[in-house]
């Protein structure tokens, strides 16, 4: 299968989880290609000074492998700058959130998998 730029699902979303600012989900692969392995494949860009808010993850793990721009990424431990090449782990359990600090737009792939018991 190839799936081409001209057809990936683009949705702007405001407020993700609690977050302030807009951000643009670009769906890399949808929920039913996904086969029940995960619930999320997307190429994610969020607005200078945008955000998705604290939130936790139960049954599932999210990664974050940023692609551009300077992000302050805040986990139950702490807080943590990250840019280009950098790449956020939030495991079955645990909360995170995500603001871009940067001076442009905070570009990233974000994927999230089932957690299997």
């Amino acid at each position: 299968m190839i799936k081409r730029k001209s057809d990936l699902k683009v949705n702007e979303i405001y407020g993700l989880k609690g977050g302030i600012g807009k951000l643009k989900m670009i769906e890399i692969l949808a929920i039913s290609e996904l086969k029940n392995e995960g619930k999320l494949f997307s190429r994610v860009i969020l607005e200078k000074g945008s955000s998705i808010g604290f939130h936790k993850h139960e049954n599932d793990f999210e990664v974050y492998y940023i692609l551009k721009g300077k992000g302050e990424v805040q986990e139950a431990n702490g807080t943590y700058e990250v840019g280009e090449g950098d790449v956020v782990y939030t495991s079955h359990g645990e909360e995170h959130s995500l603001i871009n600090i940067g001076e442009n737009e905070l570009e990233m792939i974000a994927v999230v998998i089932n957690h299997r018991v």
